[in-house]
């Protein structure tokens, strides 16, 4: 089924918010759900687990029918056994069968094997480039009971899990409307949102993703841009001062993550270990914020080292250096090291203080986690994260 060809049942506009201390309620809430429609039909998104590998191993909990492109059935393969999808020139071979496209589908409820995971649903096998890329093509509902308990702990309180569910099922919709790969929807890590099989599936995920079945949240009647991150180390962000393109529902917000593993942290560099990473400037003397959001993440600073400057990008930091996150400060160790051509002392070491834990934008999973522990409903806690959303259940054509 195409990602556009499916509608929105708009069933519930966020109310004006009714403020209780530092909290927001919806006074109609009750009511809300107790018309909550489910969603209409199944609906598959197809995540890309493996990219252009030389061998994928695969498999299946029960017998398995092997089809190709064109939906022949080349033969069946037997539960619980192991197998190796391998390119053969322009075809993908497995076992005694090869063709241009090989599905393998689970009979029953079988789940399906693919290199060192259980997934729902059932695999396509399809020569890329210079390997194979195995695509799980799975149920959207139950897709999201393994994304919950990847991006989150199934134990956590219910509460923040149906919001997560909530952002989850809309970020994927949003990104399979986007149709910018012909092959797959979404990917299976954290450039997307991360996916696991059922390893991550518990009670916790079931419930969360059930009682918020179908639900989306939307503006103007598209379905958002729903990010979201691990904590953003007391306020979010404005999306155009970190991504390029400004959406009205993305707005920096404060954030209830203090006390939480990702609030705040540091991370210490020898003055030669900052060197040996940093490339081009030789030993480093000192890091200078160029550009900051108001919050004081990195959009730029300014590195100098005895041998060059450079400028370089807050993420690009963030990836050289394995911080949380690009809301930090340096704080130079003073030494008596002397830089060349120049007397004066020159840092030893680096402590680098740093706030949150991913990019800062949307929901932040450790607000949303106190929000829900106080007793803050989901509606209120995607209603603080996605300012001016609209929430929506989806009917599939």
């Amino acid at each position: 089924m195409s990602a556009r060809f499916f509608s929105m049942s708009v069933f519930s506009r966020i109310q004006q918010p009714v403020k209780w201390g530092r909290h927001y309620w919806w006074l109609s809430a009750l009511i809300w759900l107790m018309v909550v429609a489910p969603a209409q039909a199944a609906l598959e998104m197809r995540v890309a687990i493996e990219e252009e590998a030389s061998k994928v191993k695969v498999g299946s909990s029960t017998n398995a029918i092997v089809r190709n492109g064109a939906g022949q059935v080349l033969g069946e393969l037997a539960g619980m056994n192991g197998f190796s999808a391998e390119l053969r020139g322009k075809f993908v071979a497995i076992n005694r069968w090869q063709a241009g496209q090989i599905w393998i589908e689970p009979t029953g409820d079988g789940y399906i094997y693919i290199n060192d995971r259980w997934y729902r649903g059932r695999t396509l096998l399809v020569p890329t480039g210079k390997g194979i890329t195995a695509v799980n093509y799975v149920d959207l509902e139950k897709y999201l009971y393994s994304v919950l308990g990847a991006e989150m702990d199934g134990g956590w309180p219910l509460e923040a899990l149906k919001a997560q569910a909530v952002a989850a099922r809309s970020y994927a919709l949003h990104e399979r409307g986007a149709g910018t790969n012909g092959l797959y929807d979404v990917g299976d890590n954290q450039g997307w949102q991360v996916y696991k099989g059922v390893e991550t599936e518990s009670p916790g995920t079931y419930a969360a993703v059930d009682t918020t079945a179908g639900q989306v949240l939307t503006h103007n009647g598209e379905i958002i841009l729903a990010a979201f991150h691990s904590s953003s180390g007391g306020h979010t962000e404005n999306v155009e001062d970190v991504w390029e393109q400004p959406l009205p529902y993305l707005r920096g917000v404060p954030d209830d993550d203090r006390g939480t593993p990702g609030y705040e942290w540091t991370k210490t560099f020898s003055r030669a270990e900052l060197s040996r990473l940093i490339s081009g400037v030789g030993n480093v003397v000192s890091m200078t914020p160029e550009r900051t959001t108001p919050t004081g993440r990195i959009i730029t600073m300014k590195v100098v080292g005895d041998a060059g400057t450079r400028s370089m990008s807050g993420d690009a930091l963030r990836d050289t250096l394995g911080l949380r996150s690009s809301r930090f400060k340096v704080n130079p160790q003073a030494g008596q090291q002397p830089s060349k051509g120049n007397s004066k002392p020159v840092p030893t070491a680096f402590v680098i203080q740093g706030y949150g834990f991913g990019h800062g934008i949307g929901l932040s999973q450790w607000g949303a986690y106190n929000m829900a522990r106080r007793g803050v409903p989901y509606q209120s806690i995607l209603a603080h994260y996605y300012q001016g959303a609209t929430l929506a259940t989806i009917q599939v054509e």
